[in-house]
């Protein structure tokens, strides 16, 4: 069975809303195994960054630039992950800005607060917000008690909003995320395995503690248009039209986890990137 592709009216729906749900986005088997290659990738782990909420909860991530040969940057590379980015983002060649494995754990996992990404991406002198959006993939199931994300429906249409740091994150400012919340409708984005969210550089979201006995875990894969270059940010990624490959290469090549060669990022030079 060929891979949807988005229509008008959901091209609509994210334009009006900043964000859109696709279900059953990935398959079964590709859940099983990028969750596999995920839990049990030490490099992938060698590499996690923890980072502290407001309260001392920690959320760990492992975060990479270039995407590879391997199945995770396999998988950012298919048809249906770049075609779908196109659809949304408009004219313009289609490149990986980094994708980051997020890990909240059972009764340890952080709260998020509630930020934008283009707050953090300003920063690294993007210009353009409308020519950058993430894609957020479930591995695991996602719910109000496992801390799921959540949304202000919308809020993207308010614009940039400075950010300040709060314990080792940044979240946007105080007196707007107040008035934000009066305004916009707040979503809790629950997900199956395989589902998909995209969603605008500029909505606000945010997500809350894992207090569950279940762990939270996701994929988010950050894409920009070419000519959205950004005059702070040393990696070249961002610029570098994807090579893309068809969308059945997950599982038909060999299952391959990411090297010590890959471009990760490290704690001390995490500080103007989206980390949720």
């Amino acid at each position: 069975m060929p891979y949807a592709t988005i229509t008008p009216a959901q091209k609509s729906q994210y334009d009006r809303d900043g964000y859109l749900i696709i279900k059953n986005f990935l398959k079964a088997d590709e859940v099983k195994l990028l969750y596999g290659l995920a839990t049990g990738d030490d490099t992938m782990k060698e590499h996690a960054i923890d980072l502290n909420d407001q309260s001392g909860k920690k959320t760990r991530l492992t975060l990479w630039f270039t995407p590879g040969d391997d199945t995770f940057g396999l998988l950012t590379r298919t048809e249906r992950m770049v075609k779908s980015a196109q659809a949304l983002l408009g004219e313009g060649e289609v490149c990986h800005f980094h994708s980051k494995l997020m890990q909240k754990e059972p009764k340890v996992g952080g709260a998020w607060e509630v930020h934008q990404d283009y707050g953090y991406w300003y920063k690294n002198g993007f210009m353009f917000p409308d020519a950058m959006l993430s894609i957020m993939l479930a591995l695991t199931t996602a719910n109000k008690e496992n801390g799921c994300l959540q949304v202000l429906k919308g809020s993207h249409k308010m614009g940039r909003i400075e950010h300040n740091f709060a314990g080792e994150q940044q979240g946007a400012d105080q007196p707007f995320v107040d008035e934000a919340m009066k305004i916009f409708e707040r979503v809790y984005v629950e997900l199956e395995p395989g589902d998909a969210l995209f969603f605008h550089s500029n909505l606000l979201h945010m997500s809350e503690a894992n207090l569950s006995e279940r762990p939270r875990w996701s994929l988010i894969s950050c894409y920009n248009l070419s000519y959205n270059k950004p005059f702070r940010e040393k990696n070249t990624s961002c610029i570098t039209p994807v090579k893309v490959v068809p969308d059945d290469a997950v599982l038909s090549s060999a299952a391959t986890s990411l090297g010590s060669g890959t471009d990760f990022l490290s704690k001390e030079n995490e500080i103007t990137l989206n980390v949720k």
